[in-house]
């Protein structure tokens, strides 16, 4: 069975990542797409909420499993038997960064290998942190989230 893990924060989760869930579920008999757990950062949605969201957004799917963790990547890969990291690329600052750590995790484990997919060219300028912003200042995000997220970020600001 070809298993692949998709790590992100997806804070919240945008149409970008959801297009590189679908594409790389079509890839494997497995996707896991799993929230990191990351403390030095502040999100807005607690893991088993984006866990909820992600959850809700590829109920279609049925290869996707939605999980989250913390610690070493290559440690969570293999304790879920994959041997493959899904990354998303918007632009070439995302290549740099996401090539740096796909050596350190090949570094880290020689048996997992790391697969790059480029979102949608209609997604390439979107990130979680410019949703976000966008919405807390009016503007329309109804092309940058499915409507299950817009209405999770209402909820979320109205009970501030």
């Amino acid at each position: 069975m070809r298993i692949a893990v998709y790590p992100g924060s997806f804070d919240p989760l945008t149409n970008g990542h959801l297009d590189v869930i679908i594409r790389a579920s079509k890839q494997f008999d497995k996707l896991i797409v799993s929230v990191v757990r990351n403390p030095s950062k502040n999100p807005l949605f607690s893991e088993e909420e984006r866990a909820e969201i992600i959850e809700h957004a590829t109920k279609d799917l049925p290869n996707v499993e939605v999980d989250y963790f913390d610690g070493l990547l290559t440690d969570y890969v293999e304790s879920k038997g994959a041997n493959t990291i899904i990354k998303g690329l918007r632009a070439m600052a995302d290549f740099e960064y996401e090539f740096q750590m796909a050596l350190m995790n090949r570094q880290l484990n020689p048996d997992i290998e790391t697969m790059f997919l480029m979102t949608h060219s209609k997604y390439a300028y979107l990130s979680s942190s410019m949703v976000k912003e966008v919405f807390m200042l009016g503007g329309d995000i109804s092309e940058l989230v499915i409507p299950y997220v817009k209405n999770k970020l209402k909820e979320k600001f109205q009970n501030a």
